[in-house]
């Protein structure tokens, strides 16, 4: 019994760390774009805490049930990189700019419950083939090891060249991770990333690289604020790009939920029910987030890589993690003092997931015949979404807003340019089918 307890106890720990490696990073991203001072940048830290941990509570309780960590997205940071870029070229204040990405995110909720609700999600499930949802792990995949590769080798804030201190650390416990999850055995594999992170840790310390300083002191207990961005504001253009990104979140979560069902053995759901709720869930994780001024929170996909890593698959320990990561933001000097993990760290750690996750996605796009017509269409998707992420953002500036969120967001583009082409060239062979996210494919 002792010996479950600690299991038990391990495992929370294991999954909060992930969640907090997978929280840290896009509030100091957003803080800067924004510039917004550090107090706030720490409040938005704070809320950002809450709403990860209240989202991934309500998806593992009453969404899809499974143990998916939820994380900022990253697909809505294009959106927010975009509309700073329009504040600051039409004179204003970028700040004066996220009432307006609230107004986005709530918009994004509302849709998002009524799919949840109404069960019309399912009317759409026919374009989510194993080519697109694979496709899109790939592409994500592709998007984020670029801004990991860069977190490893210390190329944060207004670093331009690599630290090899860091660097050093970093490719360590990437190799460390990497190696444990595949020649460990027992606890030690899976633990591998909660052992990873601890090592890079205290690596960190003993060759006095810099984590960042404690902040001023605050209170002891300390509420997340509430509109802390001001009241939401909405005009034709967000809400436009609001429905937009539906198709992305709809995606983001099919192919989560599809990678972490693949990577755990247990029987079959009835995916009817599951994406319903995991829709529904979203949504309220949407509204969560907009409540609070936070950048809105997605199932993440990487969590599958994590499973397959460390074969934590019990929902327990998630739930506790989740509700220990939710209730810390309720006390500003364990936020600050979590907050401490050093990016790359994190960054080597995530990358190690994300291996897995390829594989997972080449595992979904071979579950059909991969004909000369599924590998042009993954051809074409691919050479053209990973030349959109070569490019620098301030290409498409010249653009009208909807454009730029298109052109600017590689996934969003991939992702659309797949289902067209999945849909428009059909296959030769007369009453073939595509059996995608079906029924029998949860």
């Amino acid at each position: 019994m002792r010996k479950l307890a600690l299991g038990g106890s391990l495992s929370t720990l294991q999954w909060f760390m992930f969640l907090l490696a997978n929280s840290i990073a896009l509030p100091v991203v957003i803080g800067g774009m924004f510039h917004l001072p550090p107090e706030e940048i720490s409040s938005l830290m704070q809320r950002t805490f809450l709403v990860v941990g209240l989202s991934s509570f309500l998806q593992g309780w009453i969404g899809h049930r499974y143990p998916i960590a939820d994380g900022p997205a990253g697909s809505w940071v294009s959106v927010f990189v975009i509309m700073a870029d329009v504040a600051v070229k039409q004179g204003g204040n970028a700040q004066d700019m996220l009432p307006l990405l609230e107004g986005g995110v709530a918009t994004a909720a509302l849709l998002l419950v009524v799919l949840g609700l109404t069960g019309w999600v399912h009317k759409l499930l026919f374009l989510f083939t194993p080519l697109v949802t694979g496709t899109f792990l790939f592409l994500l995949a592709l998007q984020l090891s670029g801004v990991f590769i860069k977190g490893m080798l210390g190329l944060q804030g207004a670093a331009v060249r690599p630290d090899p201190a860091t660097a050093l650390v970093s490719i360590a416990i990437f190799g460390l991770v990497v190696l444990l999850s595949v020649k460990g055995r027992g606890w030690v594999k899976q633990y591998a990333v909660m052992i990873g992170i601890i090592s890079g840790w205290a690596g960190y310390g003993l060759l006095g690289l810099s984590a960042g300083s404690p902040a001023a002191a605050a209170p002891p207990v300390q509420l997340p604020e509430l509109f802390a961005w001001g009241a939401p504001q909405w005009d034709a253009g967000i809400a436009l790009t609001a429905a937009l990104f539906t198709f992305i979140l709809l995606s983001n979560t099919i192919a989560a939920v599809t990678a972490v069902r693949d990577a755990m053995p247990e029987p079959a759901r009835d995916p009817k029910r599951t994406l319903n709720r995991g829709v529904f869930a979203g949504g309220l994780s949407h509204g969560i987030a907009a409540l609070f001024s936070t950048i809105a929170v997605v199932p993440l996909p990487v969590t599958a890589g994590f499973i397959r890593i460390t074969e934590q698959t019990r929902l327990r320990p998630f739930l506790a993690a989740a509700l220990l990561f939710a209730g810390i933001s309720f006390v500003p000097a364990a936020v600050r003092a979590v907050a401490m993990l050093p990016g790359p760290v994190a960054s080597a750690a995530l990358l190690a997931s994300f291996v897995q996750m390829i594989v997972i996605a080449m595992q979904s796009i071979s579950k059909e015949a991969l004909d000369l017509r599924r590998l042009t269409i993954f051809g074409i998707t691919l050479v053209c979404s990973a030349g959109l992420m070569s490019l620098p953002a301030e290409v498409f500036q010249g653009l009208p807003p909807m454009l730029a969120y298109v052109f600017g967001n590689a996934l969003l583009f991939g992702t659309m340019l797949v289902t067209l082409l999945e849909q428009l060239w059909r296959p030769s062979e007369a009453g073939a089918k595509h059996p995608g996210f079906h029924r029998d494919s949860l």
